[in-house]
């Protein structure tokens, strides 16, 4: 497969970079008319375009299909790092992003794939990437945006995890974030374990995980119209709060309309570990199912 290293400019001059691959000439010519002609894949939290190991996984999964796909950062990838924007060089990555800008990043890809002639594209998103573009169409979906395939969105909720066995520790995390950001001091990190362990600063944490719940999916996904499939592992569901409950939350928004689909995958952890194959089947049947 040839493999394009590519490069976008957000509308606020965030730079990010991707990989795109485009299928065979053999390939093409056996699947001349893919319902989905190029997947847009996101990766999670402090990933990055070439390290996403389940995005890896399923890409010559998705080719097989006659679809391109490229495999793009956003502003969140990696735990730390720089690179420029409107005010010059700044600090970016997981620690610090907003979530609420990945649809400047997401609008950047979508029209480099358009300039290259693809018109039916696909959002395919893994944990927080898949919230990003479920974030993306609830406020405006492109045109050419035909499907969405959401990979393990979590519940990014305050009220949920308040509930948990895991409340009063969170709780504590949340109250020294508010008052970081209070006092002005919200770059400052924090080291948290919960509801997953990484560097974040106070001010990205209480966006993420804060009482207004503005990434909540299940807020979210019926403000988007285009077909959505939502798919879990089932390990990652039994063990971790933020899964847990979700397969079925999300069936019962679907309930009754066959513009949102659920699916487990068995045996599956949160990176698909040994589990790609079977993932990428049931993307590719769902895709092979759209009218």
């Amino acid at each position: 497969m040839l493999v394009d290293l590519v490069q976008v400019t957000a509308s606020d001059q965030v730079r990010l970079h991707g990989a795109l691959e485009v299928p065979t000439d053999e390939i093409r010519a056996a699947q001349p008319n893919p319902k989905v002609d190029a997947w847009l894949c996101l990766h999670g939290t402090g990933s990055n375009f070439y390290a996403a190991s389940t995005l890896a996984g399923i890409t010559p999964k998705l080719l097989a299909t006659g679809a391109a796909v490229l495999r793009a950062n956003t502003r969140g990838h990696d735990i730390i790092c720089t690179g420029p924007s409107a005010g010059g060089h700044a600090l970016q990555g997981a620690a610090y992003e907003r979530v609420d800008e990945a649809p400047l990043d997401i609008a950047a890809w979508i029209a480099l794939l358009k300039e290259r002639g693809y018109a039916r594209i696909g959002l395919l998103g893994h944990s927080l990437g898949a919230i990003k573009a479920i974030l993306a169409l609830a406020h405006e979906e492109p045109a050419n945006v035909a499907a969405l395939a959401a990979i393990s969105p979590p519940r990014l909720s305050y009220s949920h995890f308040v509930a948990s066995a895991h409340g009063a520790g969170f709780q504590k995390v949340m109250d020294e974030a508010v008052e970081r950001v209070n006092l002005g001091r919200g770059e400052e990190l924090l080291f948290v374990q919960f509801p997953i362990p990484y560097c974040v600063s106070a001010s990205g944490y209480v966006d993420r995980y804060g009482p207004d719940e503005k990434y909540n999916i299940l807020r979210l996904l019926g403000r988007v119209q285009c077909p959505t499939l939502v798919v879990y592992g089932s390990t990652e569901v039994q063990s971790n709060v933020a899964f847990r409950g979700m397969p079925e939350a999300v069936e019962e928004l679907g309930a009754g309309g066959k513009w949102l689909q659920t699916a487990v995958v068995a045996g599956a952890d949160h990176i698909y570990t040994g589990c790609h194959d079977s993932l990428a089947a049931i993307v590719n049947k769902w895709v092979a199912r759209l009218g």
